[in-house]
């Protein structure tokens, strides 16, 4: 029985960390929009400063210059990283290895796309 509840905690842990923090914004947009809609019920003017709360998380969201370089370069050398392993292992261990080289070569050409998208992009953010 103890084992079940090992895995069983270690998934709940899993899980509440992939879903809690989105969970969380859900709840936290759900209320402001609650307060929006009663204050234009109550025929309130909005402040700047909601409509500015409202629109932050679109602004933070649209591509830059900056963040596609930074994916690009962790795609790259997460890439290199997988195929010169497999060719480590393929040298050392099993030769036949070598063939899990390729799969390094997805995320580096991922990379490399996003570096490139990074100079067509306008914004200078």
């Amino acid at each position: 029985m103890t084992p079940i509840l090992i895995v069983l905690t270690i998934t709940a842990g899993i899980v509440a960390l992939a879903v809690g923090p989105s969970w969380l914004k859900m709840q936290e947009r759900r209320e402001m929009q609650a307060t929006v809609r009663q204050a234009l019920d109550n025929g309130q003017p909005l402040p700047p400063e909601v409509i500015d709360a409202l629109s932050k998380d679109i602004k933070r969201r649209l591509p830059s210059r900056a963040r596609d370089v930074r994916a690009g370069v962790i795609l790259f050398a997460l890439g290199v990283g997988v195929a010169l392993t497999a060719c480590v292992i393929g040298q050392f261990v099993d030769h036949e290895a070598f063939a899990f080289s390729a799969f390094g070569a997805i995320p580096a050409c991922l990379g490399l796309a996003f570096i490139l998208l990074s100079f067509f992009n306008s914004s200078k953010d």
